[in-house]
């Protein structure tokens, strides 16, 4: 069962903001969460039903999962230093 990725307008300029290097390795991990929803070093959000973050480097994304439409749901790529901030 493959997820589909959804990245909304404000996560997909947020992406575009980081350097190269730093998406290409984003893009990577995104890529693989389709097929490996909860990898190795996920942890879940407190608080937040289905929520979950990925750490990549000194970069976080926050998504969420919706296993009953097959969707991630991409919320946030930021630095660790603004990913909690709202």
């Amino acid at each position: 069962m493959t997820y589909t990725i959804v990245a909304p307008k404000p996560v997909q300029k947020q992406l575009d903001a980081l350097p190269n290097d730093i998406y290409e390795r984003i893009a990577i991990k995104i890529q693989q969460l389709a097929e490996d929803l909860r990898p190795d070093g996920v942890v879940k959000m407190k608080g937040a039903n289905d929520q979950y973050r990925i750490r990549i480097g000194d970069y976080r994304v926050r998504y969420e999962i919706d296993d009953k439409e097959l969707i991630i749901l991409l919320l946030q790529s930021k630095h660790q230093r603004d990913v909690y901030r709202e």
